[in-house]
């Protein structure tokens, strides 16, 4: 995917994210990190405005750089906006959702020891890939009041991811040994612990 496309689709969500927050109230707005994520040294972070009194739009977004030696490589990006419909109040309680995903990936050099309805993590252990990445998906989540700003949310997705690759001899070098490569991926597109601060 041309970088420059890129760049305009950040800037469009980054836009459009803004003119939802200008004259939003207390209770309307939160940020969160997926602690999950962190755990595995993907920075993320989310904001999470409301729409109506049920309803709410997430998006999520993950950035990681990381090299993590010569042969092994951990890089990709990702947003996920989503829908949600609460079923008591915004921001607390039971929940369900539909989202969309996107991004870009660098990764290699890691023995996944997955295989799961077509898709073969194992194959991440002598090989790297290169590509991008949209999708879809459902999921359902509760948030736990921790305090006056504070919650507690746990969700889990399901849905559709469509990826194209270029993949690589090994890790850190190699030769192409496959161009533009298609891969459908269906399966968990969401695993989620997030700490909230509510405004």
């Amino acid at each position: 995917m041309n970088n420059g496309i890129i760049k305009r689709m950040f800037v469009l969500l980054l836009v459009a994210l803004t003119s939802m927050t200008q004259g939003v109230k207390a209770q309307d707005v939160a940020v969160k990190s997926n602690v999950l994520a962190d755990a595995f040294l993907n920075p993320n972070l989310g904001i999470e405005v409301g729409l109506a009194p049920k309803w709410t739009l997430d998006v999520t977004g993950q950035f990681n750089a990381w090299t993590l030696s010569h042969e092994r490589r951990w890089k990709h990006w990702a947003v996920q906006p989503e829908v949600r419909y609460w079923f008591c109040d915004r921001f607390s309680g039971h929940f369900v959702g539909a989202h969309i995903h996107g991004g870009q990936y660098n990764i290699g050099g890691f023995d996944g020891k997955i295989n799961f309805l077509g898709t073969d993590a194992r194959k991440l252990k002598d090989n790297r890939y290169q590509g991008w990445f949209v999708g879809a998906g459902i999921a359902y989540g509760y948030a736990w009041i921790l305090g006056r700003h504070w919650n507690l949310e746990a969700e889990i997705g399901l849905g559709y991811a469509y990826t194209r690759y270029d993949r690589f001899q090994c890790a850190g070098c190699g030769k192409k040994i496959e161009t533009d490569k298609p891969h459908h991926y269906v399966g968990p597109t969401k695993a989620v612990i997030n700490l909230v601060y509510v405004f």
